[in-house]
């Protein structure tokens, strides 16, 4: 049982961290930036380093990565014993870094990437790369050395559809460990994210990859989660719409089903659960799934459905779940930003093809 302050102290900080981001009311303020120096003035008015460009780009985005974890340690850290939950989440860090380490080793490159220090929930050791086996001994990851994954060849696609299944894997399960008032509101989040995140990666394979609906169908994360009857199950209804007795839900029925639709015929994704996130039809133009389009969509659904539920149940820990959510997204923002200002882009435009409402 987490204790009371913990919970009490843990939204308080989270709510002044939330107030002052760049995240809903004061997304505006981001619309009329034109250089990075400007960028800089408004993010980190107290801290300003004048660097050339390339180095200002890089150093912007290392800092916005260290302030997004470094505040969300200080929410985790709130909890005498942090929820597993909440610990997996911190650690998509270390997933995504363990990815950049495997293309830097099949690329041959002896010096390591940058990574995210989260901290004592670590477990990979990085610093013992390139060695692929120092870096993983003792952990969760060891499991790949005795997998038949050819890094070398170039194709991550397998490797990247596994570590990605253990992450979401190791979420579900940290599920488990939390009372039906602390999970109710992470798990409608996650099971909608699970089931975006296979549609995305189903389009993105499909259109940029040209794999056929079998071949695709093998890299989907066909994780299952639990309907429940304390009034979770409610909120996914629509994952079984002809077996509402069912007690187990696939959260990847939508991405398999797409696997039927041709990319380029938008009647036949007529009344598909995601249709909502796709481009619209554009006059005198032939019309074809744009992947990019239904991710940024998708990215802004759920980003307004984790601030909808931020303040929802303010003592449970899906409050900080959804916190962690809020503070990835703003980091995702940022760095766009960034990235787009580095090319000549403004940050309207930025904000503009991400699809975000200021």
């Amino acid at each position: 049982m987490l204790d009371a302050g913990n919970r009490a102290y843990a939204y308080s900080k989270a709510c002044g961290i939330i107030g002052k981001s760049f995240l809903g009311k004061n997304i505006p303020s981001l619309t009329k930036i034109h250089t990075l120096s400007e960028f800089e003035r408004l993010i980190f008015p107290e801290l300003r380093r004048e660097l050339p460009g390339k180095e200002l780009l890089v150093d912007l985005e290392s800092r916005i990565i260290k302030r997004a974890i470094h505040q969300i340690l200080a929410i985790v850290n709130s909890y005498e014993k942090p929820p597993l939950l909440l610990v997996r989440q911190l650690r998509s860090y270390e997933y995504s870094d363990l990815k950049t380490s495997l293309h830097y080793i099949a690329g041959g490159k002896k010096k390591p990437p940058q990574v995210c220090d989260i901290g004592s929930f670590a477990t990979v050791n990085f610093a013992g790369f390139p060695d692929l086996a120092a870096m993983l001994a003792g952990t969760e990851f060891e499991y790949i050395l005795s997998k038949d994954f050819n890094i070398d060849s170039g194709d991550f696609s397998l490797i990247e559809t596994d570590i990605d299944n253990l992450y979401y894997r190791g979420l579900l399960e940290a599920l488990h460990h939390l009372p039906g008032e602390d999970r109710s509101i992470a798990q409608r989040i996650i099971a909608e994210e699970i089931s975006i995140q296979n549609c995305i990666w189903a389009l993105r394979l499909r259109t940029y990859y040209q794999k056929t609906s079998a071949e695709t169908g093998k890299f989907l994360i066909d994780l299952k989660m639990r309907s429940s009857h304390d009034g979770t199950s409610r909120d996914f209804h629509n994952f079984k719409k002809n077996n509402a007795s069912a007690k187990e839900i696939s959260l990847a029925s939508e991405a398999f089903e797409s696997l039927d639709f041709h990319l380029d015929t938008r009647s036949h994704w007529n009344g598909w659960r995601w249709e909502k996130f796709l481009n619209p039809e554009l006059p005198h133009e032939h019309w074809s799934v744009d992947p990019r389009y239904f991710q940024n969509t998708a990215s802004q659904y759920l980003y307004r459905l984790a601030m909808r539920n931020f303040h929802r149940m303010p003592m449970s820990v899906s409050m900080a779940f959804c916190f962690i959510k809020l503070k990835q997204f703003e980091e995702d923002l940022l760095t766009s930003i960034v990235e787009g200002l580095g090319l000549g882009i403004s940050s309207g435009e930025v904000l503009e093809f991400l699809e975000v409402v200021a």
